[in-house]
Parts: C-alpha cells; structure tokens; sequence
C-alpha cells in the first residue's frame, strides 16, 4: 500500500542572498523558516529560487535554498533543480526546486524539447524589420520520485511567463499603443506555448502508464479559466471526467478561499496544482495558506515573505477511504 503524502507548491519571491544583504536574508528567514515548517510538505516544488556566487568569480550555487533549509526537516530531503538551458549551471534567478521526503530516481527538464521556438513577424510599419524568434524565459523541472511500497510519482514543477508585455527590438519599453499590445501578444504566446510543452510531456507519460500518478504544480501565471491552465488540463470543464485530464485540486476549496495572490485589492489564483485522476482519487484535503497574505501591489519593500501563498494538497494512502470534512 503506498504512503500518504503531502505535496506544497510555493513561489519564495526571489529567494537570494548576499554578504552585504546578510542582516535582511536573516530576517527573511525568520519568516519563510516557521512558514516551510506549517506546511510540512513530502514533496516542496519551489519557484524563484535564485543562485549566487560565493565569491565573485566562483560558479552560481543555491546557497540561499541552502542556508533556508539548514537544520529544517528539509535538509535531507533528496532535490532536483534547473539550470540555465545550454549550461550544467543554475541561471542567476528565476529557478525551480523539487525536494522530495524519498529518493528522486529521474531528473529531467523541459525546454524547447517538444515545442521547438519559432518566429513571429511584426506588422509592418512597427519600426521591428525582423522576424522576433519565440524562447520560454525558463525551463520546467520534471522528478520521478520513489515513494515507499507504491507506485512512482511524476512531478512537474512550472513558473510561466507572467503577463508582462516583451520588449520589442528597438523599442522603448511602452504601456500603452501598439508596441505594447505586441509585447503582450507574445507574453502570452511564451506562457501557453509552455504550457503546451509541459501538457504533451503528460500525455507522453499516460501512453507510457494510463494510470500515472502525476502532478503539475507552480506558479502558472495564469487563473484557472485562462488558456494556460486550460492547455494543461487537457480538457474542457465540461469533460473533466475524461480519462486524461488533470483535475485542478483548488476548485475543491470555496470560491472565497481560492486565491495565493492580491494585486490591488484582488484576489487571484496563480498558484495550481494539477493531478492525474490516480491522485486525485486519493486527495483528502487541499489548503492555500493564505491568511494575512501581503497585498503586492502595496507590500512595503523589502519583502520578508512572499507575495504568493503556498497552495498544499494532502493525499492518503492508495486504496485508503477517507470521510471529507
């Protein structure tokens, strides 16, 4: 019978250190040590999990993450993290982070690996000649984890692209008018065309075992009815039975829990986790720790937290009934 387990997704905001900014890294751990602590996950899939150099011309390292989880029950934990496409090198900020209670068995991560880049033509007259080539701004991280006497987990662990316009070649950086609405254009061609990437590496996996124990978490930059989070579901809210499709775990909350981010007053869901019908069988709670959640549109600066919420769903074990709440 496999093991229950609790599974946390949590965007860290721009989890960094450095010697001169010691005295803030403190404080902030003050903060996001007591919170990792609350949510005592099994398996933690981070975002924002910058690297730094210990001196200034040695190689990037996590010692941010390092020093979060030192003394914690995390220490231990196995861990798989991204690296800047094209290198064995973590980029400088923006990585993910998988670590998992038991062993990782299988790394990968996914960049243009099934959705090649391609080129957008702007109109003419736009002052942009050029064709603009379309790159993901980073990869997705993908773990195969070993739980004890039961079946292997698929976790994929995302941060799309936020909905922020792509300067254009040649262009000031414009809000407003045609430049801009361009750059959104292709803002949101990065994020769905990720998103269609991570979605075909799912169903790779269902032809491989129709009854795949996986789950897509992270920070999609997206709310649930967006078409980033539909790609990834796999199928229209009116199939949701449909044999591959993901079921997202935060539609079992009440409407006026479900949010991990405010921006001005609103509150939003940006933070998902998508499971396979196998998980979703066996999920016994889900919660957004999102009380006394920093609006980020005010948040005063720096941060000590994180302006999103963790999002965590708990799972029993496999043949295992339990009442709902």
């Amino acid at each position: 019978m496999s093991a229950p387990f609790r599974l946390v997704s949590f965007n860290t905001e721009n989890l960094d250190w450095s010697p001169a900014g010691e005295l803030r890294f403190k404080r902030r751990l003050s903060v996001l040590r007591p919170l990792l602590a609350a949510v005592a996950a099994d398996i933690l899939c981070l975002q924002e999990v910058d690297a730094q150099r210990p001196t200034p011309h040695a190689p990037r390292r996590f010692i941010a993450l390092d020093r979060l989880v030192a003394g914690t029950a995390y220490e231990g934990f196995a861990r798989a993290t991204s690296r800047r496409p094209g290198t064995d090198a973590p980029a400088d900020v923006h990585n993910l982070a998988i670590l998992s209670r038991w062993p990782i068995v299988a790394t990968r991560q996914l960049h243009h690996d099934i959705v090649a880049p391609w080129r957008w033509t702007p109109p003419a007259g736009r002052g942009v000649a050029a064709p603009i080539e379309i790159v993901f701004d980073r990869p997705a991280l993908y773990a195969r984890i070993a739980p004890p006497h039961g079946p292997e987990l698929h976790v994929l662990n995302l941060h799309l692209r936020a909905p922020r316009a792509v300067p254009l070649p040649g262009t000031s950086g414009a809000r407003s008018g045609p430049v801009f609405a361009e750059g959104q254009f292709l803002a949101a061609q990065k994020r769905e065309g990720q998103a269609l990437e991570t979605r075909l590496f799912v169903d790779a996996l269902f032809d491989d075992d129709k009854d795949a124990s996986i789950a897509v978490c992270g920070d999609f930059n997206s709310e649930s009815h967006d078409a980033p989070a539909r790609i990834l579901r796999g199928a229209a809210e009116e199939d949701a039975e449909a044999p591959f499709a993901l079921t997202a775990l935060a539609e079992r909350l009440a409407e006026s829990a479900r949010y991990s981010v405010i921006h001005a007053g609103r509150r939003t869901l940006l933070d998902h986790i998508l499971v396979s019908r196998a998980l979703a069988a066996r999920c016994a709670r889900v919660e957004i720790m999102n009380e006394g959640l920093a609006d980020e549109a005010t948040a005063p600066d720096p941060i000590l937290g994180s302006l999103h919420a963790p999002i965590m769903a708990s799972f029993r074990r496999a043949g295992c009934v339990e009442k709902r709440a």
